[in-house]
Protein backbone atom coordinates (compact mmCIF):
# COMPACT_ATOMS: atom_id res chain seq x y z
CA UNK A 1 0.00 0.00 0.00
CA UNK A 2 1.23 3.50 -0.86
CA UNK A 3 -1.10 6.50 -0.68
CA UNK A 4 -1.14 10.25 0.02
CA UNK A 5 -4.07 11.94 1.76
CA UNK A 6 -4.80 15.51 2.87
CA UNK A 7 -3.99 15.81 6.58
CA UNK A 8 -7.19 17.59 7.64
CA UNK A 9 -9.40 15.21 5.69
CA UNK A 10 -7.58 12.14 6.99
CA UNK A 11 -7.43 13.33 10.60
CA UNK A 12 -11.16 14.09 10.69
CA UNK A 13 -12.11 10.76 9.11
CA UNK A 14 -9.78 8.67 11.28
CA UNK A 15 -10.91 10.55 14.37
CA UNK A 16 -14.58 9.83 13.66
CA UNK A 17 -14.01 6.09 13.23
CA UNK A 18 -11.68 5.97 16.25
CA UNK A 19 -14.32 7.54 18.53
CA UNK A 20 -16.42 4.41 18.17
CA UNK A 21 -13.61 1.99 18.99
CA UNK A 22 -13.67 0.46 22.48
CA UNK A 23 -11.03 1.76 24.90
CA UNK A 24 -10.96 -1.63 26.64
CA UNK A 25 -12.00 -4.15 24.00
CA UNK A 26 -13.04 -7.65 25.02
CA UNK A 27 -10.80 -8.88 22.18
CA UNK A 28 -7.62 -6.84 21.50
CA UNK A 29 -8.10 -7.02 17.72
CA UNK A 30 -11.25 -4.84 18.06
CA UNK A 31 -9.05 -1.84 18.91
CA UNK A 32 -7.84 -1.93 15.31
CA UNK A 33 -8.92 0.15 12.33
CA UNK A 34 -8.98 -1.18 8.79
CA UNK A 35 -7.27 1.04 6.21
CA UNK A 36 -8.22 0.05 2.66
CA UNK A 37 -6.70 1.95 -0.29
CA UNK A 38 -8.12 1.44 -3.79
CA UNK A 39 -9.63 3.32 -6.74
CA UNK A 40 -8.55 6.81 -5.73
CA UNK A 41 -9.77 6.67 -2.16
CA UNK A 42 -8.96 5.39 1.30
CA UNK A 43 -11.69 3.66 3.30
CA UNK A 44 -11.40 3.54 7.09
CA UNK A 45 -13.48 1.09 9.13
CA UNK A 46 -14.02 0.06 12.74
CA UNK A 47 -16.29 -2.54 14.37
CA UNK A 48 -16.71 -3.88 17.91
CA UNK A 49 -19.61 -6.33 17.33
CA UNK A 50 -22.05 -3.70 18.66
CA UNK A 51 -21.53 -0.75 16.30
CA UNK A 52 -19.56 -0.04 13.16
CA UNK A 53 -18.32 3.07 11.39
CA UNK A 54 -16.91 3.45 7.88
CA UNK A 55 -15.86 6.48 5.87
CA UNK A 56 -14.17 6.95 2.49
CA UNK A 57 -11.99 9.95 1.59
CA UNK A 58 -10.24 10.88 -1.68
CA UNK A 59 -6.55 9.97 -1.93
CA UNK A 60 -3.66 9.64 -4.36
CA UNK A 61 -3.31 5.86 -4.52
CA UNK A 62 0.00 4.70 -6.01
CA UNK A 63 -0.41 1.14 -4.74
CA UNK A 64 -3.59 -0.29 -3.28
CA UNK A 65 -3.69 -2.42 -0.18
CA UNK A 66 -5.52 -3.26 3.02
CA UNK A 67 -4.03 -3.21 6.53
CA UNK A 68 -5.18 -3.20 10.16
CA UNK A 69 -3.53 -0.89 12.69
CA UNK A 70 -4.27 0.55 16.15
CA UNK A 71 -7.13 2.97 15.53
CA UNK A 72 -6.67 5.40 18.41
CA UNK A 73 -2.92 5.61 17.86
CA UNK A 74 -3.42 6.30 14.16
CA UNK A 75 -5.89 9.03 15.08
CA UNK A 76 -3.45 10.70 17.48
CA UNK A 77 -0.67 10.56 14.89
CA UNK A 78 -2.76 12.03 12.06
CA UNK A 79 -3.85 14.98 14.21
CA UNK A 80 -0.23 15.81 15.08
CA UNK A 81 1.24 15.75 11.57
CA UNK A 82 3.03 19.01 10.57
CA UNK A 83 2.29 19.17 6.83
CA UNK A 84 -0.84 19.38 4.69
CA UNK A 85 -0.41 15.85 3.32
CA UNK A 86 0.12 12.49 5.00
CA UNK A 87 1.76 9.50 3.31
CA UNK A 88 0.73 5.96 4.25
CA UNK A 89 2.76 2.99 3.10
CA UNK A 90 3.16 -0.54 4.33
CA UNK A 91 2.30 -4.20 4.12
CA UNK A 92 0.98 -7.03 6.27
CA UNK A 93 3.67 -6.52 8.94
CA UNK A 94 4.03 -2.77 9.40
CA UNK A 95 2.70 0.60 8.24
CA UNK A 96 4.66 3.86 7.93
CA UNK A 97 2.85 7.16 8.47
CA UNK A 98 4.86 10.22 7.43
CA UNK A 99 4.47 13.94 6.82
CA UNK A 100 7.43 16.18 6.16
CA UNK A 101 10.23 15.16 8.52
CA UNK A 102 7.86 13.24 10.84
CA UNK A 103 7.72 9.46 10.51
CA UNK A 104 5.92 6.83 12.53
CA UNK A 105 6.02 3.08 12.08
CA UNK A 106 3.05 1.04 13.32
CA UNK A 107 2.93 -2.72 13.56
CA UNK A 108 0.12 -4.22 11.51
CA UNK A 109 -2.46 -6.36 13.29
CA UNK A 110 -3.61 -9.71 11.85
CA UNK A 111 -6.26 -8.68 9.33
CA UNK A 112 -7.61 -12.21 8.91
CA UNK A 113 -8.71 -12.22 12.57
CA UNK A 114 -10.77 -9.04 12.23
CA UNK A 115 -14.55 -9.58 12.01
CA UNK A 116 -16.39 -8.53 8.83
CA UNK A 117 -18.51 -5.40 9.15
CA UNK A 118 -22.28 -5.93 9.14
CA UNK A 119 -24.03 -5.11 5.92
CA UNK A 120 -26.19 -1.99 5.85
CA UNK A 121 -29.86 -3.11 5.67
CA UNK A 122 -32.09 -1.99 2.82
CA UNK A 123 -32.90 1.73 3.03
CA UNK A 124 -36.13 2.41 4.91
CA UNK A 125 -36.24 6.12 4.03
CA UNK A 126 -34.35 9.41 3.91
CA UNK A 127 -34.31 12.54 6.08
CA UNK A 128 -32.67 15.93 5.82
CA UNK A 129 -29.41 15.70 7.76
CA UNK A 130 -29.80 19.15 9.32
CA UNK A 131 -33.34 18.37 10.52
CA UNK A 132 -32.18 15.08 12.00
CA UNK A 133 -29.19 16.69 13.71
CA UNK A 134 -31.38 19.37 15.26
CA UNK A 135 -33.86 16.82 16.58
CA UNK A 136 -31.14 14.64 18.11
CA UNK A 137 -29.50 17.67 19.74
CA UNK A 138 -32.81 18.55 21.38
CA UNK A 139 -33.27 15.15 23.04
CA UNK A 140 -29.85 13.59 23.59
CA UNK A 141 -29.06 15.51 26.79
CA UNK A 142 -32.02 13.78 28.48
CA UNK A 143 -30.68 10.27 27.82
CA UNK A 144 -29.18 8.37 30.74
CA UNK A 145 -25.48 7.64 31.11
CA UNK A 146 -25.65 4.72 33.55
CA UNK A 147 -24.66 1.60 31.62
CA UNK A 148 -26.23 -0.60 34.30
CA UNK A 149 -29.60 0.71 33.08
CA UNK A 150 -29.14 0.29 29.30
CA UNK A 151 -32.74 1.12 28.38
CA UNK A 152 -32.26 4.68 29.61
CA UNK A 153 -29.02 5.13 27.61
CA UNK A 154 -31.01 4.80 24.39
CA UNK A 155 -33.25 7.11 22.40
CA UNK A 156 -36.60 5.64 21.43
CA UNK A 157 -37.37 6.19 17.77
CA UNK A 158 -41.08 5.97 17.00
CA UNK A 159 -41.79 5.81 13.27
CA UNK A 160 -45.35 6.46 12.14
CA UNK A 161 -45.60 6.89 8.39
CA UNK A 162 -43.90 10.13 7.38
CA UNK A 163 -43.12 11.22 10.98
CA UNK A 164 -40.31 10.17 13.31
CA UNK A 165 -40.47 10.96 17.03
CA UNK A 166 -37.42 10.76 19.29
CA UNK A 167 -37.87 10.23 23.05
CA UNK A 168 -35.16 10.17 25.72
CA UNK A 169 -35.30 10.04 29.52
CA UNK A 170 -32.99 9.38 32.43
CA UNK A 171 -36.00 9.16 34.84
CA UNK A 172 -35.54 12.77 35.98
CA UNK A 173 -36.37 14.53 32.71
CA UNK A 174 -37.90 13.67 29.36
CA UNK A 175 -37.24 15.10 25.91
CA UNK A 176 -39.44 14.56 22.85
CA UNK A 177 -38.96 15.79 19.28
CA UNK A 178 -40.88 14.92 16.11
CA UNK A 179 -39.84 15.65 12.53
CA UNK A 180 -40.77 14.60 8.97
CA UNK A 181 -38.94 12.12 6.78
CA UNK A 182 -39.53 10.31 3.48
CA UNK A 183 -40.15 6.58 4.09
CA UNK A 184 -39.97 3.97 1.37
CA UNK A 185 -43.12 2.42 2.83
CA UNK A 186 -45.67 5.16 3.62
CA UNK A 187 -47.49 2.84 6.02
CA UNK A 188 -44.47 1.96 8.15
CA UNK A 189 -45.06 1.78 11.91
CA UNK A 190 -42.32 0.64 14.23
CA UNK A 191 -40.47 1.48 17.45
CA UNK A 192 -36.75 0.98 18.00
CA UNK A 193 -34.36 1.86 20.83
CA UNK A 194 -31.07 3.26 19.51
CA UNK A 195 -27.93 3.98 21.58
CA UNK A 196 -27.88 7.73 22.26
CA UNK A 197 -24.11 7.95 21.69
CA UNK A 198 -24.44 6.57 18.16
CA UNK A 199 -27.22 8.99 17.26
CA UNK A 200 -25.20 11.92 18.63
CA UNK A 201 -22.14 10.94 16.56
CA UNK A 202 -24.18 10.37 13.39
CA UNK A 203 -26.03 13.68 13.78
CA UNK A 204 -22.80 15.58 14.31
CA UNK A 205 -20.96 14.35 11.21
CA UNK A 206 -23.82 13.76 8.77
CA UNK A 207 -25.79 16.97 9.35
CA UNK A 208 -24.87 18.50 5.99
CA UNK A 209 -26.21 15.71 3.81
CA UNK A 210 -29.33 13.77 2.98
CA UNK A 211 -29.30 10.91 5.46
CA UNK A 212 -30.50 7.41 4.65
CA UNK A 213 -31.94 5.37 7.51
CA UNK A 214 -32.12 1.59 7.35
CA UNK A 215 -33.72 -0.89 9.73
CA UNK A 216 -32.95 -4.59 9.59
CA UNK A 217 -31.85 -7.65 11.52
CA UNK A 218 -28.51 -9.33 12.12
CA UNK A 219 -27.89 -13.00 11.50
CA UNK A 220 -28.68 -13.72 15.16
CA UNK A 221 -32.04 -11.99 14.93
CA UNK A 222 -31.10 -8.88 16.91
CA UNK A 223 -32.31 -5.55 15.60
CA UNK A 224 -29.90 -3.45 13.56
CA UNK A 225 -30.05 0.16 12.44
CA UNK A 226 -27.90 1.75 9.76
CA UNK A 227 -27.17 5.30 8.61
CA UNK A 228 -25.55 6.47 5.38
CA UNK A 229 -24.67 9.98 4.25
CA UNK A 230 -21.79 12.02 2.90
CA UNK A 231 -19.61 8.99 2.20
CA UNK A 232 -20.07 7.67 5.74
CA UNK A 233 -21.76 4.53 6.99
CA UNK A 234 -22.64 3.60 10.56
CA UNK A 235 -24.53 0.67 12.07
CA UNK A 236 -25.51 -0.34 15.57
CA UNK A 237 -27.36 -3.10 17.32
CA UNK A 238 -30.58 -1.88 18.84
CA UNK A 239 -31.01 -1.90 22.61
CA UNK A 240 -33.20 -4.76 23.79
CA UNK A 241 -35.64 -3.58 26.43
CA UNK A 242 -38.97 -1.93 27.11
CA UNK A 243 -38.82 1.84 27.09
CA UNK A 244 -41.06 3.32 29.81
CA UNK A 245 -44.43 4.75 28.84
CA UNK A 246 -43.61 8.42 29.31
CA UNK A 247 -45.93 10.35 27.02
CA UNK A 248 -48.49 10.64 29.81
CA UNK A 249 -46.07 12.94 31.66
CA UNK A 250 -46.47 15.72 29.09
CA UNK A 251 -48.86 18.41 30.41
CA UNK A 252 -51.59 19.17 27.91
CA UNK A 253 -54.99 20.77 27.44
CA UNK A 254 -57.20 21.76 30.34
CA UNK A 255 -54.77 20.25 32.86
CA UNK A 256 -52.44 23.24 32.35
CA UNK A 257 -53.09 25.89 34.99
CA UNK A 258 -50.18 28.26 34.36
CA UNK A 259 -47.89 29.22 31.49
CA UNK A 260 -44.76 31.38 31.47
CA UNK A 261 -42.84 32.93 28.60
CA UNK A 262 -39.37 34.32 29.22
CA UNK A 263 -36.32 35.43 27.24
CA UNK A 264 -34.23 32.27 26.93
CA UNK A 265 -30.82 33.96 27.10
CA UNK A 266 -31.77 36.02 30.15
CA UNK A 267 -33.00 32.97 32.04
CA UNK A 268 -29.90 30.97 31.08
CA UNK A 269 -27.56 33.65 32.41
CA UNK A 270 -29.54 34.04 35.62
CA UNK A 271 -29.68 30.27 36.19
CA UNK A 272 -25.93 29.93 35.62
CA UNK A 273 -25.15 32.59 38.21
CA UNK A 274 -27.57 31.32 40.84
CA UNK A 275 -26.41 27.72 40.29
CA UNK A 276 -22.91 28.68 41.45
CA UNK A 277 -24.07 28.35 45.09
CA UNK A 278 -26.44 25.40 44.59
CA UNK A 279 -25.19 22.10 45.92
CA UNK A 280 -25.17 19.25 43.44
CA UNK A 281 -28.26 17.57 44.87
CA UNK A 282 -30.05 20.79 45.83
CA UNK A 283 -32.64 22.49 43.62
CA UNK A 284 -32.77 26.00 42.29
CA UNK A 285 -36.05 27.50 43.47
CA UNK A 286 -38.09 29.33 40.84
CA UNK A 287 -40.97 31.56 41.84
CA UNK A 288 -43.14 32.79 38.97
CA UNK A 289 -45.39 35.59 40.14
CA UNK A 290 -46.62 38.80 38.54
CA UNK A 291 -44.17 39.84 35.85
CA UNK A 292 -41.05 38.19 37.24
CA UNK A 293 -39.34 34.88 37.85
CA UNK A 294 -37.18 34.84 40.97
CA UNK A 295 -34.41 32.26 41.15
CA UNK A 296 -32.97 31.34 44.56
CA UNK A 297 -30.30 28.86 45.66
CA UNK A 298 -28.23 28.12 48.75
CA UNK A 299 -29.21 28.17 52.41
CA UNK A 300 -28.75 30.32 55.46
CA UNK A 301 -25.71 28.43 56.71
CA UNK A 302 -23.76 28.74 53.45
CA UNK A 303 -23.67 30.95 50.35
CA UNK A 304 -26.92 32.16 48.90
CA UNK A 305 -27.91 33.70 45.59
CA UNK A 306 -31.04 35.33 44.20
CA UNK A 307 -31.87 36.91 40.85
CA UNK A 308 -35.00 37.96 38.97
CA UNK A 309 -35.85 38.11 35.27
CA UNK A 310 -38.91 39.51 33.52
CA UNK A 311 -41.56 37.01 32.43
CA UNK A 312 -45.11 36.90 31.16
CA UNK A 313 -47.25 34.76 33.47
CA UNK A 314 -50.69 33.50 32.50
CA UNK A 315 -52.66 31.76 35.24
CA UNK A 316 -51.77 31.00 38.84
CA UNK A 317 -48.42 31.91 40.45
CA UNK A 318 -46.02 28.94 40.64
CA UNK A 319 -43.20 28.08 43.02
CA UNK A 320 -41.16 25.04 42.09
CA UNK A 321 -37.60 23.72 42.07
CA UNK A 322 -35.43 22.13 39.38
CA UNK A 323 -32.00 20.61 39.16
CA UNK A 324 -29.88 23.47 37.78
CA UNK A 325 -28.02 21.28 35.27
CA UNK A 326 -31.22 19.76 33.90
CA UNK A 327 -32.83 23.18 33.58
CA UNK A 328 -29.82 24.57 31.70
CA UNK A 329 -29.68 21.51 29.42
CA UNK A 330 -33.33 22.02 28.54
CA UNK A 331 -32.91 25.71 27.82
CA UNK A 332 -29.81 25.01 25.70
CA UNK A 333 -31.73 22.46 23.61
CA UNK A 334 -34.45 24.94 22.58
CA UNK A 335 -32.54 26.97 20.02
CA UNK A 336 -35.18 29.72 20.21
CA UNK A 337 -35.19 33.23 21.72
CA UNK A 338 -38.26 32.56 23.89
CA UNK A 339 -38.72 29.77 26.46
CA UNK A 340 -42.26 28.63 27.31
CA UNK A 341 -43.14 26.75 30.51
CA UNK A 342 -46.45 24.94 31.01
CA UNK A 343 -47.47 23.86 34.54
CA UNK A 344 -50.30 21.76 35.93
CA UNK A 345 -49.21 21.76 39.58
CA UNK A 346 -45.91 22.90 41.15
CA UNK A 347 -45.24 19.32 42.27
CA UNK A 348 -45.96 17.82 38.83
CA UNK A 349 -43.70 17.76 35.74
CA UNK A 350 -43.36 21.00 33.78
CA UNK A 351 -43.15 21.21 30.01
CA UNK A 352 -40.45 23.44 28.52
CA UNK A 353 -40.72 24.32 24.81
CA UNK A 354 -39.23 26.96 22.55
CA UNK A 355 -40.94 29.83 20.74
CA UNK A 356 -39.62 32.05 17.97
CA UNK A 357 -41.74 34.98 19.20
CA UNK A 358 -43.84 35.72 22.30
CA UNK A 359 -47.05 35.50 20.25
CA UNK A 360 -46.32 32.07 18.78
CA UNK A 361 -48.46 29.14 19.91
CA UNK A 362 -46.44 26.23 21.37
CA UNK A 363 -46.32 23.23 19.04
CA UNK A 364 -46.80 19.62 20.03
CA UNK A 365 -43.81 18.31 18.05
CA UNK A 366 -41.32 18.98 20.86
CA UNK A 367 -41.22 18.87 24.65
CA UNK A 368 -38.66 18.91 27.44
CA UNK A 369 -40.25 17.65 30.66
CA UNK A 370 -38.59 18.67 33.93
CA UNK A 371 -39.34 16.71 37.10
CA UNK A 372 -39.57 19.08 40.06
CA UNK A 373 -37.41 18.57 43.15
CA UNK A 374 -38.60 18.78 46.72
CA UNK A 375 -37.94 22.25 48.08
CA UNK A 376 -36.45 22.66 51.56
CA UNK A 377 -38.85 24.09 54.10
Amino acid sequence: MKVRVGREVLAEAVGWVARGLPSRPSVPILAGMVVDAADGQVTLSGFDYESSAQVSVPAEVADGGRVLVSGRLLSDICRSMPRDCVDLSGDATRVQVSSGASRFVLHSLPLDEYPPLPEIPAVSGVVDGAVFARAVAQVVSAAGRDDTLPVFTGIRMEIRGSTISLLATDRYRLAVRSFPWQPVDAGIETNVLVPAKLLADVAKVMSGDELSLALGSTRTGDGLIGFEGGGRHATSRLIDGEFPKVRGLIPAGSAITSTVTVDTAALVEAAKRVALVAERSAPVRLTFAGGAATLDAGNGEEAQASESVEVTLTGDPVTTGFNAGYLLDGLASLGTPIAHFAFTQPTKPANLTGLRSPDETPTTDSAYILMPMRLPT
